[in-house]
């Protein structure tokens, strides 16, 4: 009977008793569905943050179109046209001798957040030109996420 003791403490890892096997099925199906209803409550509110600073990040991206549209027109006496579009930002274009850029950082017209292209408008609307991002759905129209943002409105 000894001898059949000696042999089960020797299987044992060091240090572990037979009282300490780790955690239970029901322990472990217990902090999983805490863990899941956690992120039920937090995922829908970060991804809409996400949403959000997105929406942000373009409507930044659209001054910046503009201010380097207003410097575009100092140097030329005009606006680009809409054949030229954006792009006469980064590259010169023909019939301007005064072209002083690139006029936006990194040597290309940036896509919006969404990863589409805007839209380059000349005349606008309701002013010289319209710079037109179609939000998260890439289709005109939508509401939230999904609207359309403008040059020149909020």
């Amino acid at each position: 009977m000894v001898l059949r003791t000696i042999e089960r403490k020797r299987r044992l890892p060091h240090g572990v008793s037979r009282g300490q096997d780790g955690f239970t099925l029901v322990e472990m199906l217990v902090v999983i569905t805490i863990i899941g209803m956690i992120m039920a409550l937090v995922g829908p509110r970060v991804l809409n943050y996400l949403g959000e600073s997105r929406v942000k990040a373009a409507k930044i991206q659209l001054q910046s179109f503009s201010s380097a549209l207003d410097l575009f027109y100092l140097d030329a006496g005009r606006f680009p046209t809409a054949s030229e579009g954006l792009a006469a930002l980064v590259r010169p274009v023909s019939g301007v001798a005064a072209w002083n850029g690139p006029y936006l950082k990194g040597g290309q017209v940036p896509n919006d957040p969404w990863g589409n292209s805007y839209a380059y408008k000349q005349p606008g609307e309701k002013a010289p030109y319209e710079i037109r991002s179609l939000g998260s759905d890439g289709q005109e129209g939508g509401t939230g996420t999904a609207a359309d943002l403008v040059s020149g409105q909020n």
